[in-house]
């Protein structure tokens, strides 16, 4: 199964916290001119903001992404976030239809005083609007725990075409690979990391898992879903680039893409505040991108959404500690154009 790094994409703003509709598609150029196989619009680096009356962004900012993808031959993968009660999600999984979204990303983000029957209910609604990513969120930041009975029945879905993996714990993610293989849907349903802690690392290695009857059975990552990816683009693409070429030769892992794997963590550490319990995880991309020129600022819609004490120096950390990550001169031999 091919797979594709997709980047979660930021929202450009201004200093007064309104769309700077230049630079969001100079954003959406930057992904696409980097590699990335696709575009994820409308979820939680993008904030989910977007969707109050008085904000009124989620239709512009799906807009955008659609009509830039458009402008190239290798047309990039849709994906629209979509979220809240069954009402709300098949309403924006019908927008996103409408504008010409290929799958929405379906986050259960506020649904934890829901039975897990009554979470499945609403996925197969959803998925009757358009194919649906599941996205195993970690509870720190708004996601609720869901077993292995869930996502065996999850995979089941028709529509399900892949699971973004994301509960940054390794018995919650080994659960989701289980419940693919056990049913039988590994060519089927496509896993994406959103481990963040364990980017490189999840897509380094198979699970070789024998099934419920006792065959042998595997699955694996194929590419990630991931906020990291919105920054360092280029270089990330490169590295996923490798690491596939090291899996179709089945060639040994060297100890530099083992290495990579750390250092990939430690700056998404920065990037993501890990130290602060991720509070400043969207202002981190922000501040990273204001340093290459792409954004004017970091501002979020909601003020008090900025960089943590000490996630600047962390930031400048990283920056000196792994210069070979950074895609600083890729960006400013385009960045006029992109912003043009």
């Amino acid at each position: 199964m091919q797979g594709m790094l997709i980047p979660a994409h930021p929202l450009a703003l201004n200093a007064a916290r309104k769309l700077d509709e230049r630079r969001q598609r100079a954003l959406s150029r930057y992904y696409i001119e980097a590699g990335s196989g696709g575009l994820a619009v409308g979820v939680h680096t993008t904030q989910f903001a977007i969707r109050r009356p008085e904000i009124g962004l989620y239709r512009p900012v799906l807009c955008l992404a659609a009509e830039i993808a458009a402008e190239y031959a290798a047309r990039p993968l849709l994906i629209a976030g979509v979220v809240g009660s069954t009402s709300q999600a098949v309403a924006e999984a019908e927008l996103a239809a409408e504008i010409g979204y290929d799958a929405v990303l379906l986050s259960l983000s506020g649904l934890g005083c829901w039975t897990e029957s009554h979470v499945l209910a609403h996925c197969r609604v959803v998925a009757e609007v358009l194919p649906v990513m599941g996205f195993y969120l970690q509870p720190a930041v708004g996601g609720i725990p869901l077993s292995y009975s869930f996502w065996r029945r999850f995979v089941e879905i028709e529509s399900v075409v892949a699971i973004k993996v994301a509960p940054f714990n390794r018995y919650a993610t080994l659960d989701v690979a289980r419940a693919v293989i056990d049913a039988g849907r590994q060519n089927h349903v496509a896993l994406y990391t959103g481990n963040d802690d364990a980017i490189l690392s999840d897509l380094l290695l198979p699970f070789n898992l024998p099934r419920a009857d006792g065959q042998p059975a595997a699955t694996r990552f194929v590419g990630g879903l991931l906020g990291h990816c919105a920054v360092w683009t280029r270089t990330a693409v490169r590295i996923f680039e490798y690491v596939q070429s090291l899996i179709s030769t089945n060639a040994p892992l060297p100890v530099d893409v083992l290495q990579l794997a750390w250092q990939i963590t430690d700056c998404n550490s920065a990037f993501f505040d890990a130290a602060n319990a991720y509070r400043g995880c969207i202002a981190g991309l922000h501040e990273v991108l204001r340093r290459q020129g792409l954004l004017e600022g970091i501002w979020c819609i909601d003020p008090d959404e900025c960089l943590s004490p000490g996630q600047f120096e962390e930031i400048d950390r990283v920056y000196r500690a792994y210069p070979h990550l950074n895609d600083d001169e890729f960006v400013a031999e385009h960045r006029d154009r992109w912003l043009s």
